[in-house]
């Protein structure tokens, strides 16, 4: 395992993190709505105040915390070279997906990621993927392999799953550039805040009570007309 470096010491650990979560490596996230869909046809979002604390409540309370709960615990199996704590992080992952869509979303992104990644690890090719992952323990587990501390991965995290969430939105509701720039600029504090407590997080930890976030997700699986496969 690589000397562990944060983004700001080493610049490939920077370059490494933009990429892996850049919109652009194909994981396929813009499939995925993470339920936003039907909370915006429900109006529960109907514009960019609402979006904001709709993400700021995910973050700090709900299926974005879980997620870097769960990167966090990764991290530390990867760095310990514990495979039986990885595997056991993998199978809670996949239990906390509240409904079909969000286990179908995690287990799909994460086995993309897994792929798509496959340049960064040893061998490079299909015979040296890792057991399948959800995507939050698939890239804290890429980024302890390649030495990149803790604080970076999880911030970088925090912001790529706002990011994914606030584009869906910029589609839906529907929001202008200016709107969906200014949303990501609220949610900094948000980010650098979940991404702390997670540093010092267990799994004991985690927990959420964004209720209404995880009706709707379970809500979409029966709308008739649909954009997003969640």
């Amino acid at each position: 395992m690589s000397e562990p470096v944060g983004a700001s010491a080493d610049p490939s650990a920077l370059l490494r993190l933009m990429t892996w979560l850049s919109p652009a490596f194909p994981v396929g996230g813009f499939a995925y709505s993470h339920g936003l869909e039907s909370a915006i046809a429900e109006r529960a979002i109907t514009n960019a105040a609402t979006l904001s604390a709709w993400l700021e409540t995910l973050l700090l309370r709900g299926s974005g915390w879980n997620d870097l709960v769960l990167f966090a615990e990764a991290h530390h199996a990867e760095e310990a070279g514990d495979g039986a704590r990885m595997a056991a992080v993998c199978e809670l992952a996949t239990a906390l997906g509240g409904s079909m869509e969000r286990r179908a979303e995690t287990r799909a992104l994460g086995m993309a990621f897994d792929a798509a990644a496959r340049p960064w690890r040893d061998g490079g090719t299909p015979a040296a993927d890792p057991p399948e992952a959800p995507y939050p323990v698939a890239v804290g587990r890429l980024a302890a392999g390649a030495g990149i501390t803790l604080p970076s991965a999880l911030a970088a995290y925090a912001h790529g799953f706002c990011a994914n969430l606030v584009s869906v939105a910029t589609r839906l509701v529907p929001l202008g550039q200016s709107q969906m720039v200014a949303v990501l600029h609220r949610l900094e504090a948000a980010q650098i805040e979940a991404a702390r407590r997670a540093e010092a997080s267990t799994l004991g930890d985690l927990g959420s009570s964004a209720i209404l976030s995880d009706i709707a997700a379970m809500r979409h699986e029966s709308m008739t007309t649909r954009l997003f496969r969640s």
